[in-house]
């Protein structure tokens, strides 16, 4: 069984990995949830707000723009990569609001109620506990304040990921899941059910359907690179994966597939 230390080193070294396409313009929709998610919020000039798994800032910059000079943001995440993008990011918007460090959300010793809000976008699936997860998120928050909960819904960047994971079996068997850790959250009941579990009061769970186009079938392969699924390719020989990636190239060419489908979910808790 693997044990957390192994599954957070794990997501470390992925998204580490993917750090060289993350912020690449066809991965623009990590900048449009994160707004979307922050948007959902009344955040207010002042406020504190801790983020979770901020990746390169999606959220929270947005978030530093909203509480202005006098608030202030905490960004964290387990790869330092990411965070040294956020932190350049952040520098060329010219906020000094915002401090970006490594570190494991469920351990980082912060005191109870010291945030106006707390954001976890696209990152409490990557626990094994998320009902403990959401709690330690929960306790942070001030009375008043809010909690908001990103996850993706039952499609994400639908046909191709489909595709993607039947080449998969194809092609390495062994590295084929049948289940991946957001399918527990992918329905908004299941997701308000999670923040409830998690001691969230007030909560309520927002969806959308969203649409993602393609210029090319190269720019899905760019995505693959660029997030969770890149754990995977790196696990490939360089033969299985020149295979790999033109049976998707060539699905998505033959298809004439030009727009992904996905589906967001935000949930959204008041203290």
């Amino acid at each position: 069984m693997t044990t957390r230390a192994e599954t957070i080193a794990k997501t470390a070294d992925v998204f580490n990995s993917a750090a060289d396409y993350f912020d690449h313009p066809v991965l623009d929709f990590w900048d449009r949830f994160g707004q979307q998610t922050v948007d959902r919020l009344a955040l207010k000039p002042g406020d504190r707000v801790l983020d979770v798994c901020c990746g390169t800032g999606a959220s929270a910059i947005p978030s530093g723009l909203r509480v202005g000079p006098t608030g202030e943001v905490l960004g964290t995440d387990l790869a330092e990569a990411l965070l040294e993008l956020a932190r350049k990011k952040s520098q060329h918007r010219g906020l000094q609001n915002i401090t970006f460090q490594v570190g494991d959300f469920e351990h980082l010793g912060l005191p109870d109620a010291s945030f106006d809000a707390v954001v976890c976008v696209f990152g409490i699936f990557f626990v094994p506990d998320m009902v403990a997860a959401t709690q330690e998120l929960w306790r942070m928050v001030r009375p008043g304040g809010q909690l908001a909960i990103t996850s993706w819904g039952s499609k994400i960047f639908e046909p191709a990921t489909q595709f993607f994971w039947e080449a998969i079996e194809a092609e390495r068997p062994d590295l084929h899941k049948k289940f991946t850790p957001w399918d527990r959250i992918s329905q908004p009941d299941s997701l308000k059910a999670l923040l409830e579990s998690g001691g969230a009061t007030q909560v309520e769970v927002f969806t959308e359907q969203a649409q993602h186009p393609l210029s090319g079938p190269e720019d899905w392969w760019t995505m693959v690179l660029g997030g969770g699924l890149r754990g995977l390719i790196d696990q490939l020989t360089p033969d299985e994966n020149n295979r790999l990636r033109q049976a998707n190239l060539d699905y998505l060419q033959n298809n004439q597939i030009q727009t992904l489908e996905s589906e967001v979910l935000y949930a959204i808790a008041h203290k």
